[in-house]
């Protein structure tokens, strides 16, 4: 693929199959075109922002073959967040593309849930929240293979090949470290311990949900599944489940509504400030 080349497969992640050849980008009838653009732009920033943060262990992850691994799993998500943010651009109206999304809005326009927006101490924290981020997000696009959004179903139906290998990476290294020597056992321990208070807001049924009935995927129905492969993942690596109590939003908000944590400014600076600093900038 050379610099001036018109080929954009890279933009599908690892596999280089357009997902959406042949399908029907119209909104479907009596579906709430707004609704649905807000709900895209929900499902793509969890993806942008996670993609990103993996991308920030280039150079440090403990072995060379960990950090293509970590390389190709950020490549996944920022492919599904493209499909995503492009799809609401097209729902609303408004045109915009999926650059426009990720560089030109500000930190309460972004839906992401908080999860993804943390910093990773160490090696063992990138693997609590992966695991848990892909298993949740594995049973929410799996689900979505049945939306009667052509678009949604058929972006969740490729997802799913490629949350499946995120899951199972994660569930590897978390038994790996847990089962592992003494200190690995504790970090990991301590790990999961961090990131708990962030999982609770993952099962909170949101309005944009609701009001898109067989498009969208209500997020509470989710919980049983979830919670069935991390319990499972936590016996086999001889860890405890955490206990810890869920970060509470403020006036009812969460990282859907736009409230966001300390750490998410400065990790939206960074990934905007190429684009900011260089508007309309081009290769």
């Amino acid at each position: 693929m050379t610099a001036d080349s018109d080929d954009h497969r890279w933009a599908f992640g690892t596999g280089f199959t357009d997902a959406l050849e042949g399908v029907d980008t119209t909104v479907p009838p009596g579906v709430d075109a707004q609704a649905l653009s807000v709900y895209c732009q929900m499902l793509g920033d969890d993806a942008l922002i996670l993609s990103h943060r993996l991308q920030q262990w280039m150079t440090r992850a403990p072995e060379l073959e960990e950090e293509t691994a970590i390389g190709n799993i950020a490549l996944d998500l920022l492919g599904q967040a493209r499909m995503l943010l492009a799809r609401a651009g097209r729902a609303d109206g408004t045109g915009r593309d999926e650059d426009a999304f990720a560089f030109w809005r500000a930190e309460q326009e972004f839906r992401n849930v908080r999860l993804v927006e943390r910093v990773d101490a160490d090696f063992a924290e990138m693997l609590a929240r992966l695991l848990i981020f892909s298993t949740w997000r594995l049973a929410q696009f799996d689900a979505l293979r049945g939306s009667t959004d052509q678009v949604l179903a058929a972006i969740s139906a490729k997802a799913v090949k490629e949350l499946t290998y995120h899951r199972d990476y994660a569930a590897r290294w978390v038994v790996r470290l847990g089962d592992g020597t003494a200190e690995s056992h504790r970090r990991m321990q301590a790990a999961l311990q961090v990131v708990w208070p962030l999982v609770d807001e993952l099962f909170r049924s949101h309005p944009v949900e609701a009001a898109l009935p067989r498009v969208a995927v209500d997020s509470s129905t989710l919980r049983t599944e979830v919670d069935v492969v991390i319990d499972t993942v936590l016996a086999t690596a001889g860890l405890a489940r955490p206990t810890a109590a869920g970060l509470a939003g403020v006036g009812g908000r969460y990282g859907r509504d736009g409230l966001h944590t300390e750490a998410f400014g400065y990790v939206l600076a960074e990934m905007q400030s190429v684009a900011r600093a260089h508007p309309d900038a081009r290769w």
